[in-house]
C-alpha cells in the first residue's frame, strides 16, 4: 500500500517542481523578447484611432498626446465620453489646441448597448470613424510615435483578424502602485511570453486592439461584446472563431500604475483574476503554479515540513529574484521594482487567486458587476451566485 505522507509530499514536490519550470520559462523568454525586432510597416493606410475616455486620470494628457505624436502619414483620433461634463474632456480640448490640423474628432454620447460602458461608449464613437482599419487603445496606454507603423503590418494579411499590444507598468511613487506594476511586469507580461511559446494566440489586450472594420462586422460589431466584461478578449476569441488569427504584436506599450490604496489594489487585480476565471477556468486554476514561492509554502506542509523539504522556498526564491531581474533588464528604464516587495507581491497574488474563487463579483470603476460563468457583467441585483 502507498504510504500516504509519501503522495501528499510527492504533490508538494511536484507542484514546486513545475513552479521552478515555469519560472525558468519565463526568464528564457523575457530574454528572448529584450532581443526582438520591431519591424515597420512597408504599406501605411489609413487609420483611426478609437479612444473611450471615462474621468480625469494621472498623466492623462501625456497619456493621449503620444497618440497625437504617430509619425505616419494619415490618420484620425475619435475621442469619445458620454457625460458632456466628463473631465477628461478638458485634455482632448487642449489636445485640439495644440494639434490644429490633426484630425481629431470628440464625441459625447450618453447611449447605451449593454452594461459595459467602455464599450457603448466605442459604438457611438464608431460612425465617426473615416478609415477601414481601426485601432482600440484604453485611456491609461502611452505609445511611441513609431506605434502605428509597428502596429497595422500584420492586419494586410487577410488571415489575420486581431493585433495587440503587450504592455509593461510605470507606477507612480506609491507602495501599492509599485506593487500593481509588478503584478504587470514579472507576472501578467511573462505569463503571456510562456504562453505564445506553447502556440497559444488567446490574447485581446485593452492595450491595443487593432482591427479591420470588415472583421469587426463580421463578429457582430461592438454589439457582439456590449455585455461582456472583458470585451477585449472576447474581441479576439470571436475573430479566433471565424478562423482569424490573432497577432501579438513585438511593439510594448506602457500604462502607468495609479493605486491610491490596498483596498483599490486588491480590487483591481480581483476583478482580473475573476474574469479570468469566468473565461478560462481550469487555465485560472492551474495558474497558481506560476506563483513559485506560495507554491513552495505548500509543498513545505504537505512534506509535514520536513527539513529536505525546506530547500523548496529557497530554490523558489532564487528563481523568483532571477524573474525579477530579467523583468527589469528586459522591459526598460521604469520597469524594475523593489526587490524586498517580491515576497509580498507574491503572497498578496495567491491572496487574489485564492479570492478569485470565492464569489463572481467585481467592483470596475465605481460600479459593482457579477461577471457570469460566460464572461457577461451582470448589475449585482442579477447576480450569478
Amino acid at each position: 500500500m502507498v504510504d500516504a505522507a509519501f503522495v501528499t509530499a510527492a504533490i508538494g514536490v511536484g507542484a514546486s517542481a513545475a513552479s521552478l519550470v515555469y519560472l525558468a520559462g519565463a526568464i528564457v523568454q523575457l530574454r528572448r523578447w529584450a532581443r526582438r525586432a520591431v519591424p515597420a510597416a512597408a504599406v501605411r493606410p489609413p487609420v483611426t484611432i478609437l479612444k473611450p475616455l471615462c474621468g480625469s486620470e494621472p498623466e492623462l494628457y501625456e497619456n493621449l498626446r503620444s497618440f497625437c505624436e504617430q509619425e505616419y502619414p494619415t490618420f484620425q483620433i475619435v475621442f469619445g465620453v458620454q457625460d458632456p461634463d466628463d473631465p477628461a474632456l478638458a485634455a482632448v480640448r487642449r489636445l485640439q489646441h495644440e494639434w490644429p490640423h490633426l484630425d481629431i474628432r470628440v464625441v459625447v454620447d450618453r447611449r447605451l448597448i449593454g452594461s459595459n460602458r467602455k464599450v457603448s461608449n466605442l459604438a457611438n464613437m464608431l460612425p465617426q470613424a473615416k478609415h477601414d482599419l481601426v485601432v482600440i487603445a484604453d485611456s491609461d496606454i502611452r505609445v511611441g510615435p513609431d506605434y502605428l507603423r509597428a502596429i497595422v503590418g500584420p492586419l494586410l494579411d487577410p488571415g489575420v483578424g486581431l493585433v495587440t499590444c503587450p504592455y509593461r507598468a510605470r507606477p507612480d511613487r506609491s507602495l501599492w502602485s509599485r506593487l500593481g506594476a509588478m503584478a504587470v511586469n514579472e507576472s501578467f507580461l511573462p505569463s503571456v511570453l510562456v504562453a505564445r511559446a506553447l502556440g497559444s494566440e488567446a490574447f485581446g489586450f485593452g492595450s491595443t486592439l487593432a482591427v479591420r472594420r470588415e472583421s469587426l462586422e463580421r463578429v457582430g460589431g461592438f454589439g457582439a461584446l456590449a455585455e461582456h466584461l472583458a470585451d477585449d478578449y472576447m474581441l479576439g476569441e470571436l475573430t479566433r472563431r471565424r478562423g482569424l488569427r490573432t497577432v501579438l504584436s513585438p511593439y510594448l506599450v506602457e500604462t502607468v500604475t495609479h493605486e491610491p490604496d490596498g483596498t483599490s489594489l486588491f480590487h483591481h487585480e480581483l476583478r482580473w483574476s475573476r474574469t479570468i476565471r469566468a473565461l478560462r477556468p481550469w487555465g485560472h486554476a492551474f495558474s497558481v503554479i506560476t506563483q513559485a514561492l506560495p507554491v513552495s509554502l505548500f509543498g513545505v506542509a504537505l512534506a509535514g515540513a520536513a527539513p529536505w523539504s525546506l530547500v523548496l522556498p529557497l530554490l523558489a526564491l532564487g528563481g523568483r529574484l532571477m524573474l525579477h531581474y530579467a523583468a527589469g533588464a528586459s522591459l526598460g528604464p521604469g520597469a524594475r521594482g523593489d526587490v524586498l516587495l517580491v515576497p509580498l507581491r507574491d503572497l498578496l497574488s495567491f491572496a487574489v487567486w485564492a479570492a478569485s474563487f470565492l464569489g463572481r463579483n467585481v467592483r470596475w470603476r465605481r460600479s459593482d458587476f457579477a461577471v457570469a460563468s460566460d464572461g457577461r457583467m451582470r448589475a449585482n441585483k442579477e447576480s450569478v451566485q
